[in-house]
């Protein structure tokens, strides 16, 4: 959904959240680009309140920095940032798995399966958005069967930044190849009810997508600039 499309005043301040929080993960708001809130409140079609909240929970989530009367702007994707990001994300994804696969049924492995060719349908379309949402859908398998609610929320809370990773991941043919064999690998795994086993091979999945991050910083396609 454009950024620019009008918004029903009954979806208020999550509504406006999510749509700046999509528009920063695709680029179309690019990094160091300042934001107002009369700006996008006109634009979405309405007041700055829901707007100032939809940006004070882009500030919480890492989206979006703030110095109270200088600016207010997108964050900037710098390497170091990512690379702690992504070593949070390889614990909490560990240790999901390691509490999953003991308690997970067929009906879950059926789920990671239709999800993944979901994904790699929308891999073999060039349609980011679709891979993403697939990629959720089969993590959100594992974190579902983990029966964790602090985990869940600790990943939640990391998504939108670990979306605006994977997006710029997902837009290159390597980056949606290599995680297609990626889940077909671990659903292999998580069959045979080897927690330990299937958790090293994720852990080592995050590992090999940092180093296809930095090869992308490296190649000055991960950088942003504003516009």
């Amino acid at each position: 959904m454009s950024l620019d499309q009008p918004v029903s005043r009954r979806l208020l301040s999550a509504e406006v959240f999510h749509r700046l929080r999509d528009s920063i993960v695709r680029g179309e708001l690019a990094a160091g680009e300042k934001v107002k809130d009369s700006d996008l409140a006109d634009r979405l079609g309405l007041s700055r309140t829901p707007v100032r909240e939809a940006l004070t929970r882009l500030v919480d989530c890492g989206l979006v920095e703030a110095k109270p009367g200088v600016y207010t702007r997108v964050t900037t994707l710098n390497r170091r940032d990512v690379d702690k990001t992504l070593a949070v994300l390889r614990t909490l994804d560990r240790l999901a798995v390691e509490t999953a696969v003991p308690l997970m049924t067929e009906r879950h492995l059926e789920w990671m399966r239709a999800a993944n060719q979901d994904f790699e349908r929308a891999v073999t379309a060039n349609d980011t958005g679709a891979a993403l949402e697939a990629d959720d859908r089969f993590h959100a398998v594992v974190v579902t069967a983990a029966d964790n609610p602090v985990l869940s929320r600790i990943i939640e809370q990391l998504h939108p930044q670990i979306h605006r990773i994977l997006y710029r991941k997902f837009s290159t043919l390597l980056g949606g190849r290599n995680t297609i064999e990626h889940h077909d690998q671990l659903i292999t795994v998580c069959a045979t009810g080897d927690a330990g086993a299937a958790a090293a091979l994720s852990a080592q999945h995050w590992s090999e997508l940092g180093g296809h991050i930095n090869r992308l910083f490296d190649d000055n396609q991960f950088t942003e600039t504003a516009n």
